[in-house]
């Protein structure tokens, strides 16, 4: 199976909350949704920034989104004492029982 594999920090500066978190997965989605449409012309508006600028801003977007996403893993360990490992273990069986992996 192929991995693409990160690592992004803890953040130590901030007291999230599961609500928190989510509305912050939230709005950084819509983001990415944003540059996506600019990047796409959906948005009625003519693109201004060359296709690179708007690529770099993809991936921005996109990673605000992971990383609020591992924020989110951070919360649900501590706070709720889920267990990752075996819910990542789950989700690649479910994964491979949809036919994503073989």
């Amino acid at each position: 199976m192929e991995q693409k594999l990160i690592s992004l920090p803890k953040l130590n500066n901030l007291q999230p909350t599961l609500e928190s978190t989510t509305l912050k997965i939230l709005e950084e989605a819509g983001e990415l949704a944003q540059a996506i449409g600019k990047f796409r012309g959906l948005n009625g508006e003519p693109t201004k920034l060359a296709p690179d600028e708007v690529l770099s801003l993809i991936t921005k977007e996109l990673l605000d989104v992971a990383q609020t996403a591992v924020t989110m893993m951070y919360v649900l360990e501590e706070q709720y004492g889920v267990n990752l490992e075996n819910a990542l273990k789950e989700h690649i069986e479910k994964l491979k029982s949809k036919k994503y992996l073989i």
